[in-house]
This record gives structure tokens, sequence and C-alpha cells, in this order.
């Protein structure tokens, strides 16, 4: 180890990792972290070996790294809420557009989409995406039922006239009207029900992901909340034990669930003084699509909780490429709710410019789901070129989050200015 080397400060960490609105199994996860950290260790030149988990958690695996001339171990937890997240989503057709309709009405209505543009206009468009796919569906829906329909009522009506040589009037008449209507429904909703197995494109996905956070109006469903209970359990328990570090990582709609977590343990004097490191990193944030909702007074109040104490460290990586995150705003800050000696969090970019080979930049570029997950992934810029970021050496390497990136000022590029219209918290 160099001298200028800071000493190991992590031997054992816990990692609670919280995914954002996902329905996939969290082996999908672990498959990630697998091959994307031996991408990693094979372009930094340090080792990771992954192998079962060794903790009473539900979902995880456990990793040994070897880099900076130490062995660190950490578990990898995965704070499982895909099976909310499935329930969400088993909508049929007309639910869905009755939910397009809600969700739509939440952030007009309300003024959080006009001031969510103020911010980046990427997730906005992100999130107008889904419903203009949607309705253009729709209409495609309604243009196939009424062509079936004018075929089937043109031609039953010729058949029946050519076999018994007289107009089609009475009984036959409303019955070709009939049988032809339900043909063209029959054909619209079929060609919406593939639209919704196929949705190569995510709209139908992105739909009740919108609708799941607008649902009630930006504050939490009674079985998030449950299961956020949960989650809290499981990480109070993990800072009553002998490690070095509890790592929360919130990605995307995790994001906000960890805040919101967090803040809920230290009002309840549930983060011991002399524990393990608390520390928090957020990654692809989109806590505004949340926090600028009229009822998100509790999310709002957790946002301010969490930017003052000391008892923690919280960094916040996004990066400008990823057109899904609200890339460097400061959640608490662009939220309205900065109170007095705010201290956290660390906003910073990942760069995804700098930080990705020029061709693996190129070919990701417009992959926008994958490039949301990047954060999660590889980083393979030349050795020259490496970066304050990499997600591997943060959740099992032998310094904590806050000696790993005590040098690092925030992003001169971060938004700070409170456009919020609703700050309002809970009292």
């Amino acid at each position: 180890m160099s001298s200028d080397t800071p000493p190991q400060e992590v031997r054992r960490r816990r990692v609670m990792y919280i995914p954002g609105y996902d329905p996939v199994p969290p082996r999908k996860y672990r498959e990630r972290y697998r091959s994307q950290s031996a991408l990693q260790a094979e372009v930094s030149g340090y080792a990771i070996e992954i192998g079962k988990k060794q903790t009473s958690g539900r979902f995880g695996w456990h990793v040994t790294g070897r880099m900076e001339g130490t062995e660190t171990h950490a578990d990898v937890e995965v704070m499982y809420w895909a099976d909310i997240v499935s329930k969400s989503m088993d909508q049929h057709i007309l639910g869905t557009y009755a939910q397009l309709a809600r969700t739509a009405w939440a952030y007009i209505g309300s003024c959080a989409l006009f001031r969510l543009m103020r911010l980046r206009k990427g997730p906005v468009i992100a999130a107008l995406y889904p419903v203009l796919v949607l309705l253009a569906q729709a209409l495609l829906a309604l243009a196939l039922g009424f062509v079936i329909y004018t075929v089937l009522l043109t031609g039953s009506v010729y058949a029946i006239q050519t076999i018994t040589v007289a107009p089609v009037t009475g009984p036959w008449d409303l019955l070709c009207l009939a049988l032809s209507a339900l043909a063209g429904f029959a054909g619209a909703g079929a060609f919406l029900r593939w639209c919704r197995k196929r949705d190569h494109v995510l709209a139908w996905y992105l739909m009740h992901d919108y609708a799941f956070s607008a649902q009630h109006g930006g504050a939490y469903p009674p079985a998030q909340e449950a299961r956020m209970a949960l989650f809290a359990d499981q990480i109070a328990e993990a800072l009553t034990t002998d490690i070095d570090e509890v790592l929360i990582v919130g990605h995307s709609s995790g994001a906000y669930i960890a805040v919101s977590i967090l803040a809920d343990l230290i009002r309840a004097g549930r983060v011991p003084d002399a524990g393990p490191a608390l520390s928090l990193l957020t990654l692809g944030h989109v806590i505004p699509m949340v926090s600028f909702l009229p009822r998100a007074t509790r999310l709002r109040a957790d946002l301010a909780c969490l930017s003052v104490q000391g008892r923690l460290t919280w960094v916040d990586v996004t990066a400008p490429g990823d057109g899904c995150a609200f890339a460097l705003c400061d959640p608490v800050a662009v939220s309205g709710v900065a109170p007095e000696g705010k201290r956290w969090p660390l906003v910073i970019s990942a760069a995804f410019s700098q930080t990705l080979r020029p061709a693996t930049w190129k070919a990701l570029r417009w992959r926008l789901f994958e490039l949301h997950f990047q954060y999660l992934n590889a980083f393979d810029a030349l050795p020259g070129h490496a970066h304050d970021y990499d997600y591997f050496r943060i959740t099992a390497g032998p310094l904590t989050l806050a000696t790993r990136l005590a040098h690092r000022a925030p992003s001169k590029s971060r938004i700070e200015r409170p456009v919020n219209r609703h700050t309002s918290i809970a009292a």
C-alpha cells in the first residue's frame, strides 16, 4: 500500500440495494453485479469474487473485493418490492387508460409538470412519451376497429342482398350492424392487448411507473409504506452488528424510498452513534417527480431532515446523458425544502461521455433504459481517464463512502434553484 493511500477502514460492509420501479426478480441484479464487476475489475486492475449470501436477508450475495492492497467483504441485499410493482402493473386496458388520465391530471392540474420542465426536459419528455404512445395506439385501434366494422358491414349487407335478392331491412339490418360493431371492438381490443403484451417501446411499463408515483398525489401507497417499514427494520438490524459500514443504495425511484426510510430511522433514534458508518448513495434519482406533487409532504420533510444530518454521508450521482433522471439536480434544494445548515447531498456527475470509451458511449447513447442503469455497470474509460465514481470500489472497496469522496467538490453544473410550487412538509 502506497504512503498516500488511506488505511483500510472497511473490512466488512452491508450493502442494502433499493431498486426502482422494476418488476424483474432480484437474481437479475445479482447477474448484473457479477458480470459488470468482472468487467470493471479487468479495466481497473483489481479482483472481485461473488459468492452465496451469508446474511439472513431474503435476496442477496456475498462479495470479496481485493483492491488497493486490501481484502474487503461485503454482503449485498436487494430490498424486494418487485411484487408490489407487478401488482400495480396488473391493469386491464381500460384501467391503464384511466391511469393515464388521472396521472396527466395529477401533474398538469397541480402545475408540477411545468415546474419540472424548468429543471430537466429529459425526464419530463420521458414522462410524456408513454402518454403520447398510448394515445397513438388508441387512435390506431379505433381506426382498425372502424375498418373492420366497415368491411364486415358492407360485406354482410352485400352477401344478404345477393342471397335474398332484396334490400336488407329490419332485423337483418340491425344484426349486421351489431355483429360488425362487435367485430370492430374486438379487433381494436385485440390490437391494444397485443401492444400491451409486446411493449417493446416500454410505453405501458412507463405509464404504470408514473401512475404509481402519482396515484396518491405524492403520498406513499399503504402497501409501499408497509414494505418500507420492513426495509427500515432490516437496516436498523444491520446498524447493530459488528461491521464497518452500512451502505444504502437507492436507484431511480428507489432513491426517494431510501431517503424516507433513513429519515424514519433517524427520527426514531434507531441509528446508534457508535455504530457502523452510515452511507447513502442515490443513483439516477427521479425525486422531483414525486416531491413536486401536492401531497408529497412526507417526502419533502424527509429530504429536509436528511440534508442536515451529521451521522451519515449522502452522495447523489447522476449524469446528463441519462435522459430518465434529473441529472445534477440537488433533490433537496430544487424541492424548495433546503433548511439552514444543509450539508447533503454531495451532487456529482458520472459523466458518461468521459468515463466510457467513445465506442461504448456511442453504442449506449440512444439506449435510454440501459443508460439509466449505467450507474450499476462498469465504466471502461482507460485508466488515465479514471473517475471518482466506481460502483464496485464503493460497494466492495476498503474505504467508506465519506473517505472515498472526501476530496470531491460538488459538480459545478449542479442545479439548486428551488422551483417547486408545493413546499409544505409533514408536521
